[in-house]
């Protein structure tokens, strides 16, 4: 990728440089996955289909790398350590920006609906999701731990995961949709304990645009991922893109590191009926309208989360690089 043996704090601006200054992340890929046709209710959610259906997994990650993203994340969000473990939990989104640079090398794209993405460099971001997306029962939407829970117990139940995708091949960690200050911390100290030698980025959902869904300030929840020199972005997943523009201002009193977002469609997921509801649901000219707001307000990194699509992808990558926008 262009980037090995770069220190954390220059590793995302040398990567933001070589993409002109911003860069796009793919979109939905558990979703996209359903969209083609799988059904992944089942507790590995989109990690079922890197043993059952590996090649569908490679097309998406191609179909977002051709529609601009500069980012692909890995099928691991819930990803359990048995069965993986001897698998590569980010091969097969490796084995993807291969193929598409090769195809790049040879001038298989029309990049014509994809202005210059044959000149940006390409990360692949292995994903941690948090504890309760293990329970695969949509508890990460409420970030509800119960009092029990403790700092040890979060640290212990992902450290061995953490230790796997570190070395995977992949670029970086993305540790997704965090749903409260406790497992923040925990992700901080794992990457210190573990010695873990990849950057890291730190994205939270929210449903209010002011606290992350456990009711935590999201100011608060920047501030510990700013304490930490492998976490080399902050911001928001998953999370309704009419909240994105405050959120993104909150997180910018506290850090100066890059700000990565990527909101979902702006449908609501229900996790009794495991079913995405219409609320108030954007269109796709809506949520990309929103772009241009977004990188005003200092957002580096742009992307989709659950319902999104390689047209979302696409679109948003004609608004950061196309000067008529």
């Amino acid at each position: 990728m262009g980037l090995e043996g770069v220190e954390p704090s220059s590793f995302m601006a040398d990567f933001l440089a070589g993409c002109g200054g911003y860069a796009v992340v793919d979109g939905g890929l558990a979703t996209e996955l359903e969209r083609h046709g799988q059904d992944l209710n089942d507790p590995l959610w989109s990690a079922k289909c890197l043993i059952s259906f590996p090649q569908l997994v490679r097309r998406v990650h191609l179909d977002y790398l051709e529609a601009g993203a500069n980012v692909i994340i890995s099928a691991s969000y819930q990803a359990t350590i048995q069965g993986f473990e001897a698998k590569g939990l980010s091969k097969i989104a490796c084995e993807a920006r291969e193929i598409y640079l090769q195809r790049c090398a040879k001038g298989y794209w029309d990049f014509f609906d994809s202005p210059k993405i044959d000149r940006h460099p390409v990360l692949v971001a292995a994903s941690v999701g948090s504890y309760v997306a293990y329970l695969a029962d949509g508890s990460e939407y409420s970030g509800n731990y119960g009092a029990s829970m403790t700092l040890e117990t979060l640290k212990e139940f992902h450290r061995r995961r953490l230790q796997i995708l570190a070395n995977s091949g992949a670029d970086l960690i993305a540790f997704e949709t965090i749903p409260n200050k406790l497992e923040a911390q925990a992700y901080v100290e794992l990457l210190k304990e573990e010695n873990i030698d990849i950057p890291a980025w730190f994205s939270f959902s929210s449903t209010d645009g002011t606290n992350v869904v456990s009711g935590d300030p999201i100011i608060e929840c920047a501030n510990i991922a700013d304490s930490c020199s492998q976490v080399v972005a902050v911001g928001i997943n998953c999370t309704p893109p009419r909240l994105i523009h405050g959120l993104i201002l909150s997180i910018r009193k506290v850090t100066n590191k890059p700000v990565i977002i990527y909101p979902n469609s702006g449908e609501t997921y229900n996790g009794e009926t495991k079913q995405w509801e219409k609320t108030r649901g954007e269109t796709e000219e809506d949520f990309v309208s929103y772009v241009g707001k977004w990188r005003d307000a200092g957002a580096c990194l742009f992307g989709g989360c659950c319902r999104t699509t390689p047209n979302t992808i696409r679109a948003i990558s004609r608004v950061l690089f196309d000067k008529s926008s």
